[in-house]
């Protein structure tokens, strides 16, 4: 029986948000929400904001903090959120076994 388990979150994606908040003002925490939209159907939200919200899980190292909010969290279920850095840039993406399909930019899916 396959559980349903929270996103993890990759050592070198709390690495990174570290980087980033040294070179910031305040720590912030990474914000990765589902949103209706996108070619595929749905898009992944990925930014930086200053607050917990009453309803989000709290995935936590070295004090570094990525929040997912309780609507998008069923679409999360098992996902990999991490950086990844190539010659065409960096960024934080999500592995996502949910999705039956992605866009080639990987920043919207369907299920």
């Amino acid at each position: 029986m396959d559980l349903a388990l929270p996103p993890k979150v990759t050592d070198r994606a709390f690495e990174r948000l570290a980087e980033i908040n040294c070179a910031a003002d305040g720590a912030q925490c990474l914000r990765v929400a589902v949103e209706g939209g996108g070619c595929s159907g749905f898009q992944y939200e990925i930014k930086l904001e200053d607050s917990v919200a009453e309803d989000d899980m709290v995935l936590e190292k070295d004090g570094q903090k990525v929040l997912v909010d309780s609507v998008s969290l069923p679409f999360l279920t098992n996902a990999v959120i991490d950086f990844s850095q190539e010659l065409i840039g960096a960024r934080f993406v999500i592995e996502n076994p949910n999705a039956t399909s992605s866009c080639g930019c990987g920043t919207s899916f369907s299920m």
